[in-house]
């Protein structure tokens, strides 16, 4: 297990193929699926390609990835926190997804501040985050976390438009 960063009550670890299970039933929670986008995936075999393909290249390729957020206490995974760079925006940005029963815990949030403050340590100079407009909970959290909306924006043509979030992450 490699971990990348602990809080009080959370260990966040680079994900493997073995957490397959999780992921799978993470990207098709209907909440995921609503907010973040059908991921199309439907066996393990297929996510633990995901995971592969996904968070496991990018940490190998750029030092930073989403990042598997699991409780202290028993090890379970509750849901996933980290930096993506995707290639449809500027900055690095900020994303996170929690299985429901693990939502409303405050899981979410203290995971994205250790990852903003991971994001610093690593020296990115800015942080973006996206959302879908209805999701009134994500948006809070970000505000929350100090983000202010930049704007309104269709990153893929043809999905559906996001609200762009950002902050500067100037060292104080």
């Amino acid at each position: 297990m490699s971990e990348v960063l602990r809080t009080a009550r959370l260990r966040l670890r680079v994900a493997t193929p073995e957490d397959a299970p999780f992921y799978l039933e993470l990207v098709n929670d209907p909440d995921f699926i609503i907010h973040i986008g059908d991921r199309g995936l439907r066996t393990l075999e297929a996510a633990a390609g995901a995971i592969e393909a996904g968070p496991v290249d990018m940490q190998r390729r750029r030092g930073h990835s989403l990042y598997l957020v699991e409780r202290l206490e028993d090890g379970l995974p509750v849901g996933m926190s980290g930096l993506i760079k995707r290639d449809t925006l500027e900055n690095v940005d900020l994303g996170y997804a929690f299985l429901p029963a693990h939502r409303g815990l405050g899981y979410a949030f203290e995971a994205a501040q250790a990852v903003t403050a991971h994001a610093r340590s690593l020296g990115i100079p800015r942080l973006a985050a996206i959302t879908n407009p209805a999701n009134t909970a994500s948006i809070g959290l970000l505000l929350k976390l100090g983000m202010t909306f930049e704007r309104f924006a269709v990153l893929v043509e043809g999905q559906p438009g996001v609200n762009v979030y950002g902050m500067a992450l100037a060292r104080s």
